[in-house]
């Protein structure tokens, strides 16, 4: 292995590891309050099978972001992911514009913050992408397979 193949391998490690984790995280939170709870924001924002899709989103967070933790079928786990942060973006965070951080005032104990913007759901679609178009990274389930087949 090249001194450029390992150095690409290990670079997406820290990127698959803290989106894994962000998307376990989120699905975690959703379940830990309840995903009816997401499924009356749901509601709110006229999605079609509010409750169901938000069992859907959560299971799907979780689940995703074990398989990215792991590395394992990155690429199929990286497409419905995508897919959930685009309709966010499309859905919710669009009309805060791109900013992740809106002040919207400042009190006492410092800056209020309104809703955030689409530029982190974009920062995660932009790591799904670079994990999906690249080779398994280090440490990861899918390059243990690919190294046990290509030795079979």
């Amino acid at each position: 292995m090249s001194y450029r193949t390992a150095s690409v391998r290990w670079s997406l490690l820290p990127i698959r590891l803290v989106v894994g984790f962000g998307f376990l995280s989120h699905g975690l939170a959703k379940f830990g309050r309840g995903p009816e709870k997401f499924g009356k924001l749901l509601d709110l924002i006229g999605t079609p099978f509010p409750v169901p899709t938000a069992w859907m989103v959560t299971t799907l967070e979780i689940f995703g972001g074990i398989a990215l933790l792991c590395g394992a079928f990155v690429l199929i786990a990286s497409v419905p992911l995508a897919i959930s942060m685009l309709v966010a973006i499309a859905t919710i965070h669009w009309r805060y514009g791109f900013s992740a951080v809106n002040t919207i005032g400042l009190s006492a104990t410092g800056p209020i913050f309104g809703p955030p913007g689409y530029e982190v759901p974009l920062l995660y679609i932009a790591a799904l992408l670079a994990l999906s178009l690249s080779d398994p990274s280090a440490l990861s389930v899918d390059g243990w397979l690919r190294r046990r087949t290509r030795t079979t």
